[in-house]
C-alpha cells in the first residue's frame, strides 16, 4: 500500500528536476546575454564650452539611447565576436585606387583612396584619413562599410593598409607595422595634403589605429595643420598599463589575447623570408632564436618582446610600450578630439578608461563617449536578432565630423564678417 502511495509522486519529482534545469539554463542565458542590462544614452564626459554645447545640439546620437539588438546585443563578447568573425552584414564594396609610397628605409607603404560620392554638407573638400585596427586594412568589411557611408556623405577617404597586413602585398624591408609607429600614416597624410592642397582633414582611428592617430597628432603640432578633428574608437591608450590586464582571464581577455597573437604569428610567418631570411639586412637584435620563440608565443606581449619592438631598436618591452603609446601625446592635441569606448569592451579593461575621462575633464577640445554596450568595434544596431548593415559607430563618427565641419564654417563666417573697431578709447 505504501508503494502505491509513493509511485504517483515520482513524476512530480522528475518535473521538479526539469523545472530546475530549465530555470538554471534560463538564468545562465540571462546572465551571459546581459538581458537585464538597461539601454541608455552614452555617458558623456566633457567640459562645458561653446563647442560642446554645439556638439550636443548637432549630434543627436550623443544624447540618444543606443539600442543594440534585443537578443544578443547587450553582450560585449557577442558584439566583439561578430565584429571579429564577419565584420559587418551586407557589406558594400566601395571602389578605390591603391597608392604606393616608398619609405626612407625601403619599406613600401600602401593606402587606398576613395573619392566622395556626393557633395559635402558644407560644400567643401574634406578628406577622412583612416587608420584601421591591428593587422587590418582597407579590405576589411567594417572598414568598407564605414568608407561607403562616409563617401555618401561627401567625404574623400584614405585608408592605411598596415605594413604587412595585406596578404597579396610583399614586404620590401625587414619591418612590419607596430603598435605605435606613425611613419606610414604620416606618409599617407602628407601625400593627401600635397595632392589636394585645398582639402581639410578628419582623422579617424579604430582600436590600435586610434593609438597611432593620436600619437601622430601629438608628436608634432605641425601634424595638426589642416586637421578639423580626430576620432578614436575603442583604443586602450596605454599598452604598458594594459599588458597586465591582457594576461588576466577576467572577461576572457587572456583568450582574446591568445587569438590575436595567433593571427599575428600567421602574418609574421607569412613574411618570414623578408624578416628572418639569411640574405636580409635585418635589425641586429632580431635573430633566428626569435623566430623559434615566435612559434611558441601565446600572447601579444611575447610577440612584441621577441619581434615587434626590435624593428625600432627598443631595449625592452617596457620601453617599447612606454614610448609607443599615445598616453604621453594626448594632451598635445588641440583640435577637437572624440574618444569613444564601450563599457562592455572585453579587450579594454575599465581601469584604462580613467585616461580619457581625466583628459576630457581638463581639456575643452576633448569629449569622451561611453555607451553601456557595443563590445570591441561592434556597436551593432537592430530590432531583435539580425543587425543592420550600418552601426551606431559608423553613424556617430560621420555625424560628429559633420558637426565639426559646420562648427568650423560658422567660426570662419563669423570672423570674416567681423568689422574692425577703431577710434575707441
Amino acid at each position: 500500500m505504501s508503494v502505491m502511495l509513493e509511485t504517483p509522486e515520482l513524476p512530480a519529482v522528475f518535473d521538479g528536476v526539469k523545472l530546475a534545469a530549465v530555470a538554471a539554463v534560463l538564468y545562465v542565458i540571462v546572465r551571459c546575454l546581459n538581458l537585464k542590462s538597461p539601454t541608455a544614452p552614452p555617458q558623456l564626459i566633457y567640459q562645458d564650452s561653446a563647442l560642446s554645447r554645439f556638439l550636443l545640439k548637432s549630434c543627436p546620437l550623443l544624447t540618444k539611447e543606443y539600442i543594440p539588438p534585443l537578443i544578443w546585443g547587450k553582450s560585449g563578447h557577442i558584439q566583439t565576436a561578430l565584429y571579429g568573425k564577419m565584420g559587418r552584414v551586407r557589406s558594400p564594396h566601395p571602389y578605390g585606387h591603391r597608392k604606393y609610397l616608398t619609405m626612407p628605409d625601403g619599406a613600401t607603404a600602401t593606402f587606398d583612396l576613395f573619392e566622395p560620392q556626393s557633395e559635402h554638407c558644407i560644400g567643401e573638400d574634406v578628406t577622412m584619413v583612416i587608420c584601421p585596427g591591428i593587422a587590418n586594412h582597407s579590405e576589411k568589411q567594417y572598414i568598407r562599410t564605414f568608407v561607403d557611408y562616409a563617401q555618401k556623405n561627401g567625404y574623400r577617404c584614405a585608408v592605411l593598409n598596415h605594413l604587412g597586413a595585406l596578404p597579396n602585398i610583399e614586404l620590401t624591408s625587414p619591418r612590419m607595422f607596430t603598435y605605435g609607429c606613425t611613419w606610414e600614416f604620416g606618409a599617407m597624410v602628407n601625400h593627401i595634403k600635397k595632392t589636394y592642397p585645398q582639402t581639410q582633414l578628419v582623422v579617424v582611428g579604430f582600436s590600435l589605429g586610434g593609438n597611432i592617430v593620436c600619437k601622430y597628432l601629438g608628436e608634432n603640432q605641425a601634424n595638426q595643420e589642416r586637421v578639423l578633428c580626430c576620432v578614436s574608437v575603442c583604443q586602450g591608450y596605454s599598452a604598458l598599463r594594459a599588458q597586465e590586464t591582457f594576461m588576466q582571464w577576467d572577461q576572457c581577455r587572456r583568450f582574446y589575447n591568445f587569438l590575436m597573437a595567433d593571427n599575428m604569428k600567421k602574418i609574421i610567418l607569412s613574411h618570414r623570408q623578408v624578416l628572418f631570411g639569411d640574405n636580409v639586412k635585418k635589425p641586429q637584435s632580431l635573430s633566428d632564436a626569435d623566430l623559434s620563440k615566435l612559434y611558441t608565443a601565446t600572447s601579444l606581449m611575447q610577440i612584441d618582446d621577441n619581434v615587434m619592438r626590435k624593428f625600432h631598436g627598443y631595449s625592452s618591452l617596457k620601453e617599447y610600450y612606454e614610448e609607443e603609446s599615445c598616453l604621453h601625446y594626448l594632451h598635445r592635441i588641440y583640435v577637437p578630439l572624440l574618444l569613444v569606448n564601450a563599457a562592455d569592451d572585453p579587450l579594454v579593461h575599465e581601469s584604462l578608461l580613467s585616461i580619457p575621462r581625466a583628459l576630457s575633464e581638463k581639456k575643452e577640445n576633448v569629449m569622451h563617449v561611453l555607451p553601456l554596450h557595443g563590445g570591441h568595434l561592434g556597436f551593432f544596431e537592430g530590432s531583435v536578432l539580425f543587425p543592420e548593415p550600418l552601426t551606431w559607430m559608423d553613424k556617430l563618427v560621420v555625424q560628429y565630423a559633420n558637426a565639426i565641419c559646420q562648427w568650423e564654417k560658422t567660426k570662419s563666417h563669423c570672423s570674416d564678417t567681423e568689422q574692425p573697431v577703431s577710434g575707441q578709447e
